[in-house]
């Protein structure tokens, strides 16, 4: 199977052009999560001329096998804990807290990295475009849309230009729409979509949401 997209850029905006009823509305911004999100969720803000921000979410991953999640957490507050990992395999609250303050610092950091010394965008009653590189599981999509429940939007719309059928369905009860241009029942990763699917760096999305941020007139020069 040959890749579909090129890289993320590309991506971005053949997803642009499904989503254009929502280009210029007042009540609409668009929101990545980093960092392959970024570049993907760029070129969607800048054909449909909205905002671009990001949420940031941190997977609270057990100790010694920081690759199971026990929980999560995300901008804005939100923590969602996984209970049966936690009590199966006895973690204790203050193994817990532990990685949860060192996840809360990253978090933290990204959000200073990325945004600068610009403020978040004000969400509360606005419709969210809430934008990945693709979703395998769909657990980090998951806790965003939580943080973004906790900030009281209107309307959540999930993105993404490629995403397993299982995905789907378990993702339109908790929002108000779901959009994919790929969901191929032979999905195995995100990655095998793109020819080029090279990490996003920090300094690339700081850069993408500086472009984001400024006028029209001054991003097109």
């Amino acid at each position: 199977m040959n890749a579909c997209f090129q890289d993320r850029s590309e991506a971005g905006r053949l997803l642009a052009g499904k989503l254009a009823h929502w280009a210029r509305r007042a009540d609409t911004v668009v929101l990545a999560l980093p960092r392959g999100g970024v570049p993907v969720a760029y070129e969607i803000a800048r054909s449909l001329e909205l905002p671009l921000d990001v949420v940031i979410v941190r997977k609270l991953g057990v100790p010694g096998h920081e690759e199971l999640a026990m929980g999560a957490i995300a901008s804005g507050g939100v923590r969602v804990l996984n209970r049966g990992v936690i009590e199966s395999l006895r973690i204790g609250p203050e193994a817990l807290e532990a990685v949860e303050k060192r996840e809360a610092l990253e978090l933290m950091r990204r959000e200073a990295s990325y945004r600068g010394n610009r403020k978040p965008i004000g969400l509360e009653g606005k419709n969210v475009i809430l934008v990945d590189d693709g979703i395998a599981t769909g657990s980090s999509m998951r806790v965003a849309i939580g943080a973004l429940r906790e900030q009281r939007v209107a309307r959540i719309l999930v993105a993404a230009p490629v995403a397993p059928p299982s995905v789907r369905w378990e993702m339109e009860p908790l929002v108000d729409e779901f959009f994919a241009l790929l969901m191929p029942e032979d999905f195995y990763g995100v990655g095998r979509w793109y020819e080029d699917f090279t990490q996003t760096s920090d300094e690339t999305v700081h850069e993408l949401l500086r472009r984001a941020a400024k006028p029209a007139s001054l991003s097109a020069s």
